[in-house]
């Protein structure tokens, strides 16, 4: 059954009133991924195929791929959060669980600094097409996981790509999450009923992403 919505707010949009009369809401992402990659030294079955450079390693541990992993939280979120610091902005960590295990200071951090910490899953991997009771039980690991390293419980979830047709409803029946982001599809924020109840969607975009890098030299 095709259910998806084309027309939205239409030619419509709602007056939103921000707080504090702003007239702009800016959802500002920092990615927290590193260490939650595919990678045989981690114990998974292959190395991540997603890489700067098109060079497969499929028997040994992927030494240089492991090494850009590690960028971000040896260089790249000091650089950001002092950016952040000094603008006074806030911004939302989406950080998959067994990256904050292996960084916990980063997302201690964060909170302390008044930022938000997001679930983007148990490790960086697409949902979907999974099994909803292996699903299911990822969602809740990643939540009592990320609440653990934190010390504040995630109210927002984001998944790596596509969700599953059972993500949605699976977060809503966890009771834990306010919000996801696995939409790409509006500017505002909008409700959907979710398993009888109104559930929050903030659209996430890939034209502000480094995504957008991705396959080009430029």
């Amino acid at each position: 059954m095709n259910n998806r919505d084309f027309l939205g707010y239409g030619t419509s949009p709602p007056h939103v009133r921000w707080p504090g009369g702003a007239g702009l809401a800016v959802s500002l992402v920092l990615n927290v991924e590193e260490g939650a990659e595919l990678s045989l030294a981690d114990g998974d079955a292959v190395n991540e195929s997603v890489h700067e450079v098109t060079q497969p390693v499929l028997a040994a541990p992927d030494l240089c791929l492991a090494s850009h992993f590690e960028y971000g939280t040896r260089v790249g979120y000091g650089r950001i959060a002092s950016v952040v610091a000094e603008a006074g902005v806030p911004m939302t960590l989406n950080a998959c669980a067994r990256s904050l295990i292996g960084v916990p200071w980063l997302a201690q951090h964060a909170v302390a600094q008044g930022h938000e910490v997001s679930c983007h899953g148990w490790r960086w991997e697409s949902h979907a097409g999974m099994d909803e009771v292996y699903e299911r039980e990822l969602i809740a690991r990643a939540h009592a996981e990320i609440t653990r390293v934190v010390g504040v419980a995630p109210v927002g979830w984001h998944t790596k790509s596509s969700p599953s047709i059972n993500t949605r409803r699976l977060l809503v029946e966890h009771g834990g999450f306010l919000y996801d982001s696995d939409a790409y599809n509006d500017d505002l924020p909008y409700y959907l009923p979710v398993g009888g109840q109104p559930h929050l969607v903030l659209p996430y975009a890939f034209d502000t992403n480094d995504m957008r890098f991705f396959g080009t030299q430029s």
